[in-house]
C-alpha cells in the first residue's frame, strides 16, 4: 500500500515538474511566429468552429453578381485593404505586425473556405485576431459584396479575376444578371 502511494506521489511530482517547466518556457509574445503544432491546432480549431457556426441562417446573396463584385471592390479598399493589402496578399505595416498576421486572401487556405464561411468570418470577426466583426455596422448585402470580391482577387488560387467571376456565375446560375 505504501509503495503505491509513494509511486503515485512520485508520478504526480514528475507531472507537475514537467508542467511547470513547460509553462516557464511558454511565451505569449506576438513577435515570434508560433510553432508548427500551435499553428496546426489553432487552424484546425478555427476552421471547425467557423464551419459549424456558418451553417446557421445567413441572408440571401445579392441577385446581381457583377454589381456585387464591383461594389465589394470599392468597399474592400477602405475596409480590408489597410490590413490585407489592396491585392489581398501584400501585407501592409498594420497587417504585418498583427498576430496572427493578416491572412493572404488569395491563398489556398482562405479560398478553400465556403462562401458561407467567408460571410460568417466578415460578419462576426475572429476573436483573438485582428479580424474585426462587421455584422453590426454593415448590411448582409454589403458583406456578400465583400465575399464576392474576395473570390475575384487576382491570383486567388492561381486564377485571374475573370475566371473567378465566371466561377461565381456558375455557382449561382439562378442569380445571373437580368
Amino acid at each position: 500500500m505504501r509503495t503505491r502511494t509513494a509511486w503515485a506521489i512520485l508520478v504526480l511530482v514528475v507531472v507537475v515538474t514537467v508542467i511547470v517547466i513547460t509553462l516557464m518556457r511558454f511565451n505569449l509574445t506576438a513577435l515570434q511566429e508560433p510553432g508548427s503544432l500551435e499553428t496546426f491546432v489553432a487552424n484546425r480549431a478555427t476552421r471547425f468552429i467557423i464551419h459549424r457556426a456558418s451553417r446557421q441562417g445567413l441572408p440571401p446573396r445579392p441577385a446581381d453578381t457583377k454589381a456585387s463584385v464591383a461594389s465589394g471592390g470599392t468597399s474592400y479598399s477602405s475596409e480590408c485593404g489597410m490590413c490585407h493589402g489592396n491585392d489581398g496578399r501584400t501585407q501592409t505595416p498594420t497587417g504585418r505586425w498583427m498576430y496572427p498576421r493578416a491572412a493572404d486572401l488569395t491563398s489556398a487556405q482562405v479560398q478553400s473556405y465556403s462562401d458561407q464561411e467567408l460571410f460568417w468570418i466578415v460578419q462576426n470577426g475572429i476573436r483573438f485576431t485582428g479580424m474585426p466583426a462587421f455584422g453590426q455596422v454593415e448590411t448582409g448585402d454589403h458583406i456578400w459584396n465583400l465575399v464576392n470580391y474576395v473570390r475575384t482577387l487576382p491570383g486567388a488560387l492561381g486564377n485571374q479575376s475573370r475566371l473567378s467571376s465566371e466561377r461565381l456565375e456558375k455557382q449561382m446560375p439562378e442569380r445571373k444578371e437580368k
